[in-house]
């Protein structure tokens, strides 16, 4: 199978200007993300998806290849369908920029074995809450799957809520995603629907058309950065690591 990754990084974040580049130990976020994701034997290729200039030079400046993408777009899956358009693939796996802690061990377990021919695949990540407070916080997607995996719904509300049982696990989403060029093709021709557009969470482009996706369990570490603060905290569980 095909196989190429794709980490999209836009520098127009309303919260974090150029994101991407924020220095980790003294090294660029995007950087320890491509990494991490060149270390996954099953990619043929890493890309960095970008529309900017700035974050351009610096990925070429480790030795990432670049694609270079429109600026209009609301999402970093409609840039996912971008690329797709320019390269092809028989999978193309999405590790957002600003998971600077996800490994291969993470990454991988969004990669099915086989696709059903002519059959749209869509998988993503998640991982357990490990701090009572990340669950009301709005900042974090909730997820909920049935036992086979396939995804029920996500909220930034804690779901499920729990009246008749406190015995529950809740899980966020990491960001991590895979595609096959047909579910591709059906989200960029598929328009917004209105849960989607309350909750801005993409993912409903497929959930609210019935069209079956799947959260894996990779019981990982996730410290995505939305905010400088956040910085602090990926730096401190680096020096954990002695990283």
């Amino acid at each position: 199978m095909n196989i190429i990754c794709v980490i999209p990084a836009r520098a127009e974040s309303s919260r974090f200007f150029e994101k991407p580049l924020a220095l980790i130990n003294g090294k660029p976020m995007i950087q320890w993300v491509y990494e991490h994701c060149k270390e996954v034997a099953e990619f043929k290729e890493v890309y960095v998806a970008t529309d900017s200039d700035k974050i351009k030079s610096a990925a070429e400046a480790f030795g990432a290849k670049v694609v270079m993408t429109a600026s209009t777009h609301d999402t970093a899956t409609e840039r996912l369908y971008e690329v797709s358009t320019k390269i092809e693939a028989d999978l193309y796996v999405m590790v957002n920029g600003d998971e600077p802690l996800l490994t291969r061990e993470a990454i991988v377990q969004c990669i099915p074995e086989s696709m059903a021919e002519g059959e749209l695949y869509v998988s993503n990540l998640m991982t357990d809450f490990s701090n009572p407070v990340e669950v009301v916080d709005a900042t974090n997607l909730k997820i909920v799957t049935d036992q086979h995996d396939r995804c029920l719904f996500i909220s930034r509300s804690p779901i499920p809520y729990p009246k008749g049982n406190m015995d529950y696990v809740y899980h966020k989403f990491v960001g991590v995603g895979a595609f096959n060029r047909k579910a591709l093709d059906f989200y960029h021709n598929t328009p917004r629907g209105p849960i989607e557009k309350i909750e801005e969470n993409d993912s409903f482009r497929f959930i609210e058309n019935n069209v079956p996706i799947y959260y894996y369990n990779c019981h990982c570490k996730s410290l995505s950065v939305d905010t400088r603060k956040d910085i602090e905290g990926v730096e401190a569980y680096l020096s954990q690591l002695g990283k």
